[in-house]
């Protein structure tokens, strides 16, 4: 297979990892967002963590895995956002460490305790929602990075800098949309009076989520963008260091849109699913409402990925060294075998994890919970 059609596939399925991850693992996060809020007693709460259960673990696979696409196809992007988002990547990996403890003790311990696991799956929730988005914020406005001639990377920028208003704004973002899935995913999984209370709930952060979406994109279409100078050989060995470019006025990120104006269906997805989860939740097809929340994940995430394309990620202290989907990947034999190995094993995944959803179908209540006190969290 021709080296720059690897490229591109790779670059289709990181974006197809995340967008896995946000639709399975949101629901996730977006739950534990919720819990001191959305519940009013012990039951309650345990009702919202049993209707995950089954799957928060499995659903950490596309996390991980996502990761390890990165370091094996784009071992640059891999190592620069890793030294430049240490302590971001901490705050992250410490708040997910929170949630197998929570989820495995909290049935165990005194009610004392049981607060302590609550605090710690909402903090496993609110922090990699936020994190996430503050991340892709970044993304716009350019990284400060360098690399010299043996592809080291020198990181500028500090912590708090990434703490930008753009940055911050794209973290709620974020929040809107996975706090969205998660209520989605109750009103279709979790008894009454949870049931309810995620379909308003749901209906809530849809407006969010359309508010501040529409905020970020219009806040993009003001801010400078990198372009770059002359053409790329998309077929050539990675080398970040052989272009040029420039810093462009406000606009340059949504020019692919007229370049590719089928791109134009990615943002109109993040609308629609969103208005769909406002006038559907609460109706008697939860189904569908949890369909139109997880387009809107897809959409949202399409939405910057194909605002950047062809940056994966840009520098801001030296715009020439700005990483792309055509000179930050790996060597063509390595996507090669990576290509062969995701086609065999992509689809056993997304296979066994919708038998899972399938074997494992149904309505956590209270009347449930009763009668599985002892098995279930």
């Amino acid at each position: 297979m021709d080296y720059a059609v690897l490229k591109f596939i790779w670059w289709v399925l990181i974006g197809v990892l995340m967008i896995g991850f946000a639709i399975m693992d949101g629901y996730d996060l977006g739950t534990a967002n919720l819990l001191p809020f959305m519940s009013k007693n012990n039951e309650e709460r345990r009702i919202m963590i049993n209707a995950v259960a089954p799957h928060w673990d499995g659903n950490q696979v596309w996390f991980i895995t996502a990761g390890g696409a990165l370091f094996a196809a784009w071992p640059l992007v891999y190592g620069t956002a890793f030294s430049g988002f240490y302590w971001a990547m901490l705050l992250v990996l410490f708040a997910l460490m929170g949630r197998p403890l929570a989820f495995e003790y909290r049935a165990k311990v005194s009610p004392k305790y049981q607060k302590i696991c609550d605090t710690a799956l909402f903090f496993s929730g609110i922090v990699p929602s936020l994190v996430f988005g503050v991340a892709f914020g970044n993304l716009f406005q350019g990284f400060g990075f360098d690399l010299d001639y043996t592809m080291r990377s020198t990181f500028t920028q500090g912590f708090f800098s990434l703490l930008n208003p753009f940055a911050l704004l794209c973290g709620l973002v974020s929040v809107a949309m996975l706090t969205m899935q998660g209520a989605s995913w109750q009103n279709m999984r979790s008894g009454a009076p949870i049931q309810k209370r995620a379909a308003k709930t749901a209906k809530l952060f849809a407006l969010i989520t359309i508010a501040t979406f529409a905020l970020a994109g219009l806040w993009v279409s003001n801010l400078p963008g990198f372009e770059v100078v002359g053409n790329i050989d998309i077929s050539g060995a990675a080398n970040p260091l052989n272009k040029t470019v420039e810093v462009a006025g406000p606009g340059v990120w949504l020019a692919n849109y007229s370049r590719y104006p089928l791109m134009i269906l990615a943002p109109a997805m993040g609308f629609l699913g969103a208005i769909g989860v406002f006038f559907l939740a609460g109706k008697s097809n939860q189904g569908l409402t949890f369909f139109c929340s997880s387009a809107t994940q897809a959409g949202v995430i399409m939405t910057a990925g194909f605002s950047l394309f062809p940056f994966v990620m840009p520098s801001s202290l030296n715009p020439n060294v700005s990483l792309t989907l055509w000179d930050s990947v790996s060597s063509e034999l390595t996507l090669d075998i990576m290509t062969v190995v995701a086609a065999i094993y992509v689809p056993l995944i997304i296979g066994y994890t919708t038998w899972c959803v399938y074997k494992m179908w149904g309505r956590m209540t209270a009347q449930h919970l009763q009668k599985n006190s002892h098995s279930l969290y």
